[in-house]
């Protein structure tokens, strides 16, 4: 009757089917990994529609992106919900289990740096091979009060959730709400700025993906990184709203720290992005 009732509490308010391996009569194996992983591949496969938009239906590229955001939100909900939230404070801790999480994020970021990487070196290769170079006549101002403002906010909301981080590790969960809430409202505000100045430069400036190498290298590494900072949203409002329901603690924070690094690691390529590629356009 005890173990009833036990299991009970454990699955209350809790719904299927994330809760539950999926499909069922695998163990431990899971789908949900899989389903995230193909809504972020046809985020890009989307994006590439976008892009050929004459070869295609106009409207191919953005179904894509919608349907695959979608997939891909519904994926994450039912991998970390299934994998972290449920049995949050009955769940063993090892320090085998923790160090393996933080290393697999590590191998995560590593990958992403990669990937960043490459594009940054195709850039620099057409750059340097290209004789003299030179910007599109579109080109607008690009160190504008606007990017200013935004590079300020996302740099501000690294200090935020470090401020977040900080008071969780000191069992203080007020000023890690007020932390991760603010962190949140910097990164939105931050992605409203990046959509802001894509309408000003394509609608105003006329200044699009199709202007050149660095037209191509412009709208690929700020939209690329915008896609980042729109995960990293993703992962920072599902902390955000475990913290409300009273998960972690000084003892219990990994996702709060794995989280941490993804954010820092995205502002730290913005900056490095903001060097190259609105700082560094003068004449070679």
């Amino acid at each position: 009757m005890s173990t009833e009732t036990e299991e009970g509490h454990d699955d209350h308010h809790h719904h299927l089917p994330a809760v539950e391996d999926w499909p069922r009569g695998f163990g431990e194996a899971s789908w949900w990994p899989f389903v995230t992983a193909m809504g972020g591949a046809g985020i890009y496969i989307g994006v590439a529609l976008w892009i050929v938009a004459d070869l295609v239906h106009p409207l191919a590229g953005p179904a894509v992106v919608a349907g695959s955001v979608g997939l891909f939100l519904t994926g994450i909900y039912g991998w970390l919900y299934h994998a972290f939230i449920t049995k949050f404070w009955t769940r063993d801790t090892t320090e085998h289990g923790i160090s393996s999480l933080r290393w697999g994020m590590i191998a995560f970021l590593g990958s992403e740096l990669a990937t960043f990487g490459a594009i940054f070196g195709y850039y620099f290769y057409f750059r340097a091979g290209s004789g003299e170079w030179t910007l599109p006549a579109t080109t607008p101002d690009l160190v504008s009060s606007l990017i200013l403002a935004n590079t300020a906010i996302l740099v501000a909301s690294s200090f935020t959730l470090h401020w977040a981080h900080v008071a969780i590790r000191s069992d203080d969960r007020t000023n890690f709400l007020r932390g991760m809430g603010l962190t949140l409202l910097l990164g939105v505000v931050f992605l409203g700025g990046q959509a802001l100045e894509y309408f000003e430069f394509i609608i105003h400036e006329g200044f699009t993906l199709s202007e050149g190498i660095y037209g191509s290298a412009f709208f690929g590494l700020t939209g690329l990184h915008g896609l980042h900072v729109m995960l990293g949203v993703v992962f920072l409002s599902i902390v955000f709203v475990r913290g409300l329901y009273g998960q972690y603690s000084a003892e219990r924070h990994l996702s709060v720290s794995t989280a941490s690094m993804y954010w820092h690691f995205v502002d730290v390529v913005w900056i490095f992005l903001v060097v190259v590629l609105y700082l560094g356009t003068g004449q070679a």
